[in-house]
């Protein structure tokens, strides 16, 4: 059965995803993995499901039906390549420090400099306890390349995480 990547928005309230599983369940369709969560009052979320072909262009014209209670974006999903992340090893970072803009840039960057790959990333703001102001918290699961040297990825972002003043543990 074809995936198919389904992103997914609208204003949060009740029976939002029993709306969508209604319609992946009438077509045939299979719900293999999502990421969903309230966000600022919207509800948001990105779906995998599997479809039988010819059910793909009723499933489509079905999900039109949500509108006026979520919009529902549909990608074809790709097949992975067989190998083509082999080697890598799995590489979680987690963050809090003072909440301040270029956070998520600023670790990305590395990542990004040292070919690592974002698997999953979840931040979230929150108000600080004791000292007032806000708090940025980060869990980040990166895949790393065998091409990648671990000495030094560990040590830039020891580096970036005492430039932002920020916890940063890496396992």
């Amino acid at each position: 059965m074809p995936r198919l990547v389904l992103t997914v928005i609208g204003d949060d309230r009740a029976g939002l995803v029993k709306a969508l599983a209604e319609v992946v369940t009438a077509h045939g369709g299979n719900w293999e993995h999502s990421q969903m969560a309230e966000l600022a009052g919207k509800f948001a979320g990105i779906v995998v499901v599997a479809i039988p072909a010819e059910r793909g262009d009723d499933f489509v014209a079905a999900l039109r039906d949500l509108e006026g209670l979520m919009e529902v974006s549909v990608h074809p999903g790709a097949e992975a390549e067989a190998g083509a992340r082999e080697g890598w090893q799995p590489l979680t970072i987690d963050l809090l420090g003072n909440d301040h803009p270029g956070i998520v840039n600023e670790v990305t960057g590395v990542l990004t400099r040292h070919g690592l790959s974002i698997d999953t990333i979840a931040t979230e703001t929150r108000d600080a306890p004791m000292a007032g102001g806000r708090l940025f918290e980060a869990h980040v699961v990166a895949l790393v390349p065998p091409t990648a040297d671990p000495v030094a990825l560990r040590a830039d972002l020891e580096e970036l995480a005492t430039e932002l003043l920020v916890e940063l543990a890496v396992e």
